[in-house]
């Protein structure tokens, strides 16, 4: 019999997020799936897992539930978590709650919303019951920036370079994510510095911070399924080595179970892919003629860059260890 102590609902199963979710939570010692939805009713595949039943969301109840995970589109995931029973934790993995998006100024939980980037807000994620899971690309470019945006070392605009895995851009029918469109092939979208996640990270980087940081995201399609890789460049306003950068990061993150700070190798995403684990490098960087550091971070965006850091969010609110059902490489 499974060792459950929570029960938990996941709205929009279908999805890759979704699906990724179940996943995680069948496979979680101290938690088990009360209910998933879909569009419409029938059986979902899940992988590690095998054949889910899942409901309709308007057939759906949710009594019972101790935990409600809504992988919803952005615009209908925060609704979706009006369903909610009274007392139970909320977690959205949508835009609608994070810092920086329309949601956050047009729906009530957002005032509750805590902002779910749990290495960075702990605290506060540990006390909250609406948690508003962060994006993938942010998660990544944060999580890498933070030591020289808490200390004041940025020097001018920030650039980062970030290339995803098709599953980034949702499950949906696309004619530009066909296979024939995407294999063999590489390209930058979003262009303008106009991406719907920059408002995100730039809410972000000045949480962090202490004032606005000017940031320059280019997003890039790679032609396989999951993982997200940025290449990010920091002016600073002091030299750094990059021994004494190094150090840094090695003393912000010296006690958190899922970063992995690497020295003299850049991350790979083989290094991530199927994991919760956020794996960087940092190097002073020469031939310039201001100092700059280069930051490489790799994580998966199926796990860390949504759904395992949402259990993450979870287990920290439900006071079970951050690391529980998140040791496994996912299916």
């Amino acid at each position: 019999m499974n060792n459950y102590t929570a029960t938990a609902a996941v709205l929009g199963a279908s999805g890759y997020v979704g699906r990724e979710l179940c996943s995680l939570i069948a496979r979680h010692p101290r938690l088990r799936l009360g209910i998933a939805t879909a569009r419409a009713a029938g059986t979902l595949r899940v992988p590690g897992s095998g054949p889910l039943a899942v409901r309709a969301l308007e057939d759906a109840t949710l009594d019972g539930c101790d935990v409600v995970f809504s992988c919803l589109p952005h615009g209908e995931s925060a609704k979706g978590l009006e369903r909610a029973p009274s007392g139970a934790l909320l977690v959205d993995l949508s835009a609608d709650l994070r810092p920086g998006g329309a949601g956050t100024t047009s729906h009530p939980l957002s005032k509750a919303a805590a902002y779910g980037l749990t290495e960075l807000a702990r605290e506060r994620v540990r006390g909250a019951r609406v948690v508003a899971n962060p994006g993938c690309y942010p998660t990544a470019a944060l999580l890498a920036l933070a030591p020289v945006l808490r200390r004041g070392l940025v020097g001018g605009p920030v650039v980062i370079n970030a290339a995803s895995g098709v599953t980034g851009a949702g499950r949906s029918p696309k004619a530009e994510l066909l296979f024939g469109e995407v294999a063999e092939d590489f390209r930058a979208y979003g262009l303008g510095n106009e991406h719907r996640h920059l408002a995100e990270m730039r809410a972000g980087a000045e949480s962090l911070a202490g004032v606005p940081v000017d940031l320059v995201f280019t997003p890039h399609l790679l032609p396989i399924r999951r993982g997200i890789l940025e290449t990010i460049h920091v002016p600073l306003t002091e030299p750094l080595g990059t021994a004494e950068a190094r150090a840094l990061w090695a003393t912000d993150y010296a006690h958190e179970p899922f970063v992995e700070l690497l020295e003299g190798v850049a991350p790979s995403l083989r290094d991530v892919v199927g994991t919760n684990r956020v794996s960087m490098a940092v190097w002073s960087m020469a031939n310039l003629s201001s100092p700059a550091l280069q930051i490489v971070v790799a994580i998966d965006n199926l796990v860390k860059g949504a759904a395992g850091q949402a259990v993450q969010n979870m287990n920290l609110v439900l006071g079970m260890s951050e690391t529980e059902g998140l040791t496994c490489r996912a299916a």
